[in-house]
């Protein structure tokens, strides 16, 4: 007898072709030529949509609403795209809370409760105390487009400051409350960007912004040097005091933080997304001068602690994987450092709380906690409830107890509580998501790249999974600026694996799963290694019976959209469907536009060299597209994303629709009031994902809930 899902895929598959009409896609937008071209040490290459990345001009608007009609006029015709966003919406429909956190009298934490816009902060005296609105973000726009993007109180509590971000765009705007009552401090910051909030004593806090670039290019334009400022409470923004950066420091990224007992001012700067400069300045001191603690940016460092003038330095300077050494504020060069907690052949990150360090380590992507005293002694392990990914651990020192959140592809986020003297975890709020974990399985796997290199890849779906090679898969990965993907339920997947589909994630270099290593071999004249891993991803999913071509969707954003296009121009015959989100693709122009230059660390520039030049030049998405059969294509992207600018996915679809030479649609879906991704409304959320599962099971040929 067939298994559920067996049965299930069968179904998917066997009423295709009954269930399906054709979709008639309306002509694609005629999309303007012009005669521009650059030249590269001595290669002229032509760049014939440069004028798409004008995103404010008329012509440019014009086009992004025909070619959303076309996209929309599309969608509107698959019939089970109702089907599956009304199903979202009730996946959704649950309480959502975020981990407490503790300042002054109040605990705070976050509530959804259930399709809101934005998730609401609340607060309550003590374990017992009647939950009050502390802010509610549903109410700062009407349509819900308008969300907290930071929040950061005095030591006592007594005052907060938070950012709001308008339409998902990167520049914020502060607000300072009296927390008390709630009233409003002083007038509005407008033009932050990239800043934390850090409070100096009650008097005032440090943010971080560049100068707001001229009027018709506030999206796009360069952000290049950075500048740390005082905001002295009850003065105008206007007399803020610059502290760090600035034509004399010039940094594209520069951060400040005070420690928990509001001694030492830490300053971080950087040129580019991976390591940093370090600097401390002795608030205790009037006056006192700024100290350099490490001189260049090949490696990363920061304070995690300190207890008086002694620091806690997280580093992975002579340690690829990440260490804590400690050293006196007096002489805190690297000469001077001692190991407290030295390197292993995980990957280490660290968090404090209740007088504690707690070291989070990647082992094959996913989470091992160790708990350290202050001398650098192991106190224990802590038992997580399976294989996933547990974050939190943080709080101040004197707090007995914490808050994690514990995760993985079938484990929805549940927050626990945490006993610090003890090491006892209990549950303090599960999710009521309507998943059952037990009739669902998520396996590691391990496969060999081009080179040999062995990769980790980890494969979700139903239990009984048949290996027919032909069960809907979605590969999504990232392979960039050493970010980690490990483990992490997603409501808006439970589609996919509840149609008989795989959700697989492989490990790629370039991300941080086996530190900085593991990084640098997907980075500049090494991008390549990222690409071949990713097809080799593919081609084991297929050469195992997962699934195959015509059941194969490729996703990935940001970084993870350049990994998709790329593989798309080098490999149109991989998959059937491709979805590249918000992505980097062009590669000889992305850093002219916002802070993009600060990515050559993983990227290189084409003006590095003609060596860098000709490396981006072959595989740059934009650039690498040739007439070919290419697969499916649903581009996201969205008018307010001023990290990844929208011309990239702008030239893109229209070179890709231009060179599409198989039957194959190729759309764009724009989305309006809406960033790189952080701060959407639920609403915009369950639109994009309804839109792509419903594109991909139609370019597949399979219905979905057939059988309800």
């Amino acid at each position: 007898m067939k298994s559920t899902s067996a049965a299930l895929a069968a179904l998917l598959v066997s009423t295709a072709a009954a269930a399906q009409a054709p979709i008639k896609t309306l002509p694609y937008p005629q999309t303007r030529k012009v005669d521009t071209v650059t030249t590269y040490f001595g290669t002229k290459v032509a760049d014939p949509f440069r004028w798409l990345e004008n995103d404010q001009a008329p012509d440019t608007k014009s086009w992004v609403q025909d070619e959303n009609k076309v996209t929309q006029n599309y969608l509107a015709q698959i019939p089970f795209r109702e089907t599956i966003r009304k199903r979202l919406e009730t996946l959704w429909n649950y309480d959502k809370y975020g981990a407490p956190f503790k300042e002054g009298k109040y605990t705070y934490f976050t509530r959804n409760t259930g399709l809101q816009s934005q998730s609401v902060v609340y607060r309550q005296v003590g374990a017992t105390g009647t939950p009050e609105v502390f802010l509610d973000p549903n109410t700062f726009s009407k349509d819900g487009t308008t969300s907290l993007a930071g929040l950061n109180f005095t030591k006592d509590g007594s005052l907060a400051a938070y950012q709001i971000s308008e339409g998902g765009s990167d520049w914020r705007k502060v607000i300072v409350l009296r927390t008390a009552d709630k009233s409003i401090l002083g007038d509005t910051l407008k033009d932050v960007k990239f800043s934390g909030l850090a409070w100096k004593g009650n008097a005032g806090f440090y943010y971080s912004s560049y100068d707001k670039p001229k009027a018709g290019s506030q999206l796009a334009g360069k952000t290049q040097i950075h500048k740390l400022y005082y905001h002295q409470l009850g003065t105008p923004q206007s007399t803020d005091k610059m502290v760090f950066g600035g034509e004399k420091t010039p940094r594209r990224y520069i951060g400040g933080s005070v420690t928990e007992d509001q001694r030492f001012l830490v300053i971080s700067a950087a040129n580019t997304t991976t390591g940093n400069e370090l600097y401390l300045q002795d608030l205790s001191k009037p006056n006192s001068p700024i100290v350099q603690v490490v001189d260049n940016e090949k490696n990363n460092v920061d304070v995690v602690d300190n207890v008086g003038s002694k620091l806690y330095l997280f580093t992975n300077l002579n340690a690829p994987n990440g260490r804590v050494v400690t050293v006196d504020a007096a002489n805190p060069r690297p000469a001077n450092w001692k190991d407290l907690i030295p390197e292993t052949k995980n990957v280490l990150s660290v968090s404090t709380v209740g007088g504690k360090i707690f070291a989070n380590y990647l082992k094959d992507a996913t989470s091992l906690i160790e708990q350290y005293d202050i001398a650098g002694r192991k106190e224990r392990t802590i038992a997580l409830p399976s294989v996933g990914s547990a974050g939190g651990f943080g709080g101040k020192k004197d707090e007995a107890e914490t808050y994690y959140t514990f995760t993985s592809y079938v484990y929805p986020p549940t927050i626990f509580k945490y006993d610090i003297a003890t090491g006892k975890s209990t549950v303090f709020k599960k999710a009521g998501v309507q998943f059952d974990p037990t009739k669902y399985e998520s396996k590691q796997v391990f496969y060999t790249s081009k080179d040999g290199t062995r990769v980790p890849m980890i494969l979700t779906y139903k239990k009984g999974l048949v290996l027919n090679g032909k069960n809907p898969t979605l590969l999504y990965a990232y392979g960039g600026f050493n970010v980690s993907l490990t483990p992490a339920f997603s409501t808006a997947n439970i589609v996919l694996l509840e149609n008989g589909g795989i959700y697989a994630v492989p490990n790629l270099r370039g991300g941080g799963e086996y530190g900085e290593k593991w990084h640098l071999a997907g980075t500049k004249l090494q991008k390549q290694n990222v690409f071949d891993d990713f097809i080799a991803a593919a081609e084991y999913l297929k050469a195992n019976k997962y699934t195959d071509t015509d059941h194969l969707a490729l996703s990935g954003g940001s970084n993870g959209g350049l990994l998709i296009g790329a593989t798309m121009a080098q490999r149109p015959d991989l998959a059937k469907v491709a979805f590249p989100a918000v992505g980097v693709l062009d590669m000889l122009r992305y850093n002219q536009f916002t802070a993009g230059a600060g990515w050559a660390y993983d990227y290189g520039t084409a003006q590095d060299s003609k060596e860098m030049f000709e490396y981006l030049y072959k595989y740059s998405p934009y650039h690498a597209l040739k007439p070919a059969s290419y697969p499916a294509t649903l581009v996201t992207t969205a008018d307010h994303d001023d990290r990844v600018v929208p011309a990239h996915s702008f030239k893109f679809a229209s070179r890709l629709q231009e060179t599409q030479q198989g039957s194959n649609p190729v759309l764009i879906r724009i989305e309006t009031k809406a960033g790189h991704g952080a701060g959407r409304s639920t609403a915009q959320v369950i639109g994009e994902a309804a839109d792509k599962w419903s594109f991909m099971f139609q370019n597949m040929g399979l219905t979905p809930y057939q059988n309800n």
